[in-house]
């Protein structure tokens, strides 16, 4: 079969005028991705580009994960195109950060899942955990936030002197505290559960009540408190 670029596509057939024509969610996944990559490679156009990366990565959330050097294996991927995907994937995770940030100023939950689907947005896409630190006044509204710690969770990263000198400093009638865990399980390890004692034992003493520590993986959530380990 003789080779033709999108160029040579009759024009009704080509991505970005069926786009402009019908609107996005009418194109393929592949045709989408191929209009980020703009051009093929050798003896191939941006529509077979697109279906070579989706066959090696099997799912966009893969694509939007891998890291650059991954990209090497395909030919026709050189560095402009990863950055034209890396690119595309972060302006949308940027989006839907933007509007759920937009849609609760000052949020106050009524359940863990609030808690999740608030917070879930901010923690999408990380490769490592992250430890954030939400203070509360006596409405029980989020007024400030503040990231603990970066890295796998140990006593040392997570002391309870980090974690409540700006409770203390703000005044915060309450925490709440929210951690990824980029494995995709949320279920607690030894040390999530240590630690969230030791925090609740501290908050007790300086009279600041931890209402929660929500573990949040990919698509799932856990509670330390609706499972007990806060009792």
């Amino acid at each position: 079969m003789e080779y033709k670029s999108i160029k040579e596509w009759p024009e009704d057939e080509r991505p970005r005028e069926r786009l402009l024509k019908f609107g996005a969610d009418g194109l393929s996944t592949a045709e989408l991705l191929a209009i980020i990559l703009r051009t093929g490679g050798k003896d191939k156009s941006a529509i077979e580009l697109a279906r070579e990366v989706l066959m090696h990565f099997s799912s966009l959330k893969e694509i939007e994960g891998a890291a650059a050097a991954e990209f090497g294996d395909i030919k026709g991927i050189g560095g402009a195109k990863t950055a034209q995907l890396k690119a595309s994937f972060e302006l949308g995770r940027r989006l839907f950060r933007s509007e759920k940030d937009a849609a609760l100023q000052n949020p106050s939950f009524k359940n863990s899942r609030e808690v999740y689907q608030y917070y879930r947005p901010r923690f999408y896409g990380l490769k490592k955990e992250r430890f954030l630190c939400a203070l509360l006044d006596t409405k029980n509204r989020v007024f400030k936030e503040t990231i603990v710690s970066e890295g796998t969770l140990t006593s040392s990263l997570v002391h309870p002197r980090e974690v409540f000198r700006n409770a203390i400093k703000e005044a915060a009638a309450s925490v709440l505290f929210v951690h990824n865990h980029p494995s995709g399980d949320p279920n607690p390890s030894r040390d999530d559960i240590n630690i969230t004692k030791r925090l609740v034992e501290t908050g007790k003493v300086i009279g600041i009540n931890v209402l929660d520590h929500i573990v949040i993986s990919d698509g799932k959530y856990l509670s330390l408190m609706e499972k007990g380990y806060m009792s």
